[in-house]
């Protein structure tokens, strides 16, 4: 199976072949990838070498005449390093288009902290309008890049992982999808958490939501799924823990909740070590998310 990087290649590169309008920017990574591309279109595919602040710039700047700018990077250089550019460039320009990041929160454990970007979702969180996608498969990545290639011009991020399910599900840039129902709370799995989830989760009677469009947030979903009464609901997510926490009770602000938020801890671990090492230190195993979440859902009985 290919990753979602390298369906993100694939995917992009026959885009860039049937839409004249699309536009490719990028900072030297992945520029391998994309030779053949830019042979056939050096109009529209740019590399502007290891220079984030400028790779957003450019991307604003394009959206500017009229393209559909796709800008890409890792995660740490695409959203934390350009931040200003990313508010600006496109934000108070009023300017839609995609940014598409690879190494998620810690992919790359020998790269070390400035390669991590586990706080990404929730640095875009504080700016208006983006829709963010957390694809749990390559095959969920190309639906959703063609998706967000064909949007308009919404501003999009797409977050590209090494992580991965074993399987892909339907997703249809929208809405969360139901895995499994139960009785005693909802546990809401984004991306490439779901396996460990549904591992950490078996036998438990608790609903199990499938969320790889967290932006909007899908309140309609999640209130179905809690029901009427008092609601328990647990988010596991692939980035800083609770980003999604104040968005899933606003969604049940009229109804009695708690809400624990799972995810990327704020403590830096200064060892590479490995992502699976990574996944275990942050509670994320099917393991520890099993013990933490039946300890939560047992404290509300």
């Amino acid at each position: 199976m290919d990753t979602m990087r390298e369906r993100f290649i694939t995917v992009t590169s026959e885009a860039l072949d049937e839409d004249p309008r699309l536009a490719l920017v990028l900072a030297e990574i992945t520029m391998d990838g994309f030779r053949p591309a830019r042979d056939r279109h050096p109009d529209r595919v740019i590399n502007v070498g290891i220079r984030e602040q400028l790779l957003v710039g450019v991307g604003g700047g394009l959206a500017l005449t009229g393209l559909r700018p796709v800008v890409h990077t890792f995660a740490s250089f695409l959203v934390e390093r350009p931040f200003e550019q990313v508010k600006l460039d496109f934000g108070h320009q009023g300017t839609g288009g995609v940014l598409v990041s690879a190494s998620a929160s810690y992919d790359w454990p020998a790269g070390g902290f400035t390669h991590m970007a586990p706080g990404d979702v929730a640095l875009l969180d504080t700016l208006d309008g983006w829709t963010v996608h957390v694809p749990g498969h390559p095959d969920e990545a190309e639906a959703l890049l063609r998706h967000a290639y064909a949007d308009g011009d919404e501003k999009v991020y797409v977050r590209l992982s090494a992580l991965s399910n074993a399987a892909p599900r339907a997703v249809d840039g929208a809405r969360f999808h139901t895995v499994r129902e139960g009785g005693g709370g909802v546990v809401l799995a984004v991306g490439p958490t779901l396996d460990h989830v549904l591992a950490a989760t078996g036998g438990l009677d608790v609903t199990v939501l499938y969320a790889t469009t967290v932006r909007p947030f899908d309140d309609a979903a999640l209130r179905a799924a809690v029901g009427r009464g008092p609601a328990d609901v647990v988010l596991v997510e692939p980035y800083l823990a609770g980003t999604s926490t104040t968005a899933a009770g606003d969604a049940l602000a009229d109804r009695p909740h708690r809400v624990l938020g799972l995810g990327v801890g704020r403590a830096e671990l200064r060892r590479y070590g490995t992502v699976e090492q990574h996944t275990a230190a942050h509670g994320l195993d099917p393991h520890s998310l099993r013990a933490r979440i039946t300890t939560f859902l047992a404290r509300g009985r």
